[in-house]
């Protein structure tokens, strides 16, 4: 989102002062949301598309080399008492595939239009909604699967290997939509299995290469991270995980959990 600028104007101080020039002062871009939210639509025999009758909110927990430990979640509804946390529900949304063919990736702003519409008035801040994320799916510590030793790409001070796991199905539009967004090259919905599409950023100085896999024929998808670390900092790998992890995420597929392998 552009940031906003509005120009501050100074005062003529006494007769005949000059205009000082106008001083543009920038805004700072609100936050990007940290949490992922979902909405849970009811059961209709006849396959239509209904209101929803709940909200999902979840938080992915990570150690410090990026992979994931914990999947926070809260969950509410218009007629329960409040905000409420259940340590299955995450696992249950990928693991039930009824229950995930209900429940559908949307953003923020989204989730605030339906609290209203639902009676809930105005959907609290994150910080507030951090504190019903008391119950969370622990995933088992365990060092990064080593695919290979450690061979740094040319030129590089590391290499790294990340593969997010995805639950559900990706539609072709999507896929089309997120070929053109990533600038992926091989992008094929035809293609039964193997990678759809590969991309390629970089930021600084360090490089991040992703492909995008089906696994399987239906219901799983991964995508395998290869970063590229110019020095020791490795603080640009979570921001680009997100990034990633969110656009898939929006357009159907549920991510299960994120792993390194190098």
């Amino acid at each position: 989102m552009a940031e906003n600028a509005h120009v501050a104007m100074s005062r003529t101080e006494g007769s005949g002062a000059a205009h000082r020039p106008a001083v543009p002062v920038r805004r700072p871009r609100p936050a990007e949301p940290a949490l992922d939210y979902y909405l849970v639509r009811p059961r209709r025999p006849d396959g239509r598309e209904a209101s929803p009758e709940g909200i999902v909110v979840e938080e992915f927990r990570f150690g410090a080399d990026h992979s994931l430990v914990r999947v926070d979640s809260a969950a509410w509804t218009p007629d329960g008492p409040g905000w409420w946390t259940s340590p299955t529900l995450s696992r249950s949304i990928r693991a039930d595939p009824e229950l995930r063919e209900r429940v559908v990736g949307v953003p923020r702003h989204r989730v605030e239009v339906v609290y209203r519409e639902l009676g809930g008035v105005t959907l609290p801040d994150e910080a507030t909604l951090r504190g019903h994320l008391r119950a969370g799916d622990t995933r088992p510590a365990s060092a990064p699967l080593l695919l290979d030793r450690e061979r740094p790409t040319p030129g590089f001070h590391s290499t790294r290997v990340y593969r997010v796991l995805f639950a559900n199905e990706l539609d072709p539009d999507d896929l089309a939509q997120l070929a053109a967004e990533w600038s992926m090259t091989g992008a094929d919905p035809a293609r039964a299995g193997g990678v759809l599409g590969t991309a390629r950023r970089r930021i600084g100085a360090d490089v991040f290469r992703w492909d995008l896999r089906r696994i399987g024929l239906v219901g799983a998808y991964c995508l395998d991270l290869t970063v590229d670390l110019a020095t020791r900092r490795d603080d640009g790998v979570r921001p680009v995980l997100r990034e990633l992890t969110t656009a898939l995420r929006l357009r159907g597929l549920i991510p299960v959990t994120v792993e390194r392998f190098s």
